[in-house]
């Protein structure tokens, strides 16, 4: 038996296996995806090793493995935890929506303003937070009530570190959004890397999945197991 044949006959044996990979990866890139979280700039709300579930369906039903929009399912809000492909360089990222098409945002010393209402803050906790090659810094934790936003919702702060904390204000463009992550100032964002377009938007996150503790023998986090996202 030649080499072809005995493929055709594998191909043939196997087809009900296979047909459930090629539905297995459509699902898994135009309805629902889960996104490991491999870095702090969402801390203190997504942990380095939360797996999060992403609802592919949210807001765009695209052609599957695409960037190709073929209909708006949802619209975006202010305060949505969304990933989304970087606009710099195309790698998947989650951060949070911060303001939609047409809003005019500007930051002042750490505090936003939108469309000439300033977010609320108020003091949640002090925290001894470990960054990658700098080691141990104290780092505040408040809650943040953006205009528009249907919950408040905890960052982090951390005064030690460089970071962008004002802005001069920009209006978003039609089409596109701003994202910022909540660990506020350890965060590559909307700051660096400008509005991400719609057609960029990957999906929702709504829950955590499951979560390890990367830096201790990965031992499950079980009370964050299933927890919705704020």
């Amino acid at each position: 038996m030649n080499k072809t044949m005995q493929t055709g006959s594998w191909l043939r044996a196997n087809k009900g296996f296979l047909m459930f990979l090629l539905l297995f990866g459509v699902f898994r890139t135009a309805v629902a995806d889960w996104n490991p979280i491999p870095s702090a700039s969402m801390r203190p709300n997504l942990l380095e090793g939360d797996v999060v579930f992403v609802n592919r369906l949210a807001y765009n039903l695209k052609v599957p493995l695409t960037d190709i929009v073929l209909q708006h399912t949802g619209e975006p809000q202010r305060g949505d935890i969304v990933t989304f492909s970087s606009p710099l360089d195309g790698t998947r990222l989650i951060k949070r929506l911060i303001a939609l098409p047409g809003d005019t945002v500007t930051m002042r010393n750490e505090q936003l303003v939108i469309n000439g209402h300033a977010a609320q803050y108020s003091a949640l906790d002090t925290v001894f937070d470990t960054i990658a090659g700098v080691g141990q810094l104290q780092a505040q934790r408040v809650s943040e009530q953006g205009s528009g936003q249907a919950q408040a919702h905890r960052i982090q702060l951390l005064p030690q570190l460089p970071a962008r904390r004002d802005f001069a204000a920009v209006t978003v463009p039609a089409g596109q959004y701003m994202m910022l992550g909540d660990n506020r100032d350890n965060s590559a964002d909307s700051r660096y890397f400008g509005f991400v377009p719609r057609e960029l938007l990957i999906g929702k996150a709504e829950r955590i999945l499951v979560s390890a503790n990367i830096l201790d023998h990965w031992q499950p986090r079980l009370q964050r197991f299933g927890m919705k996202l704020e």
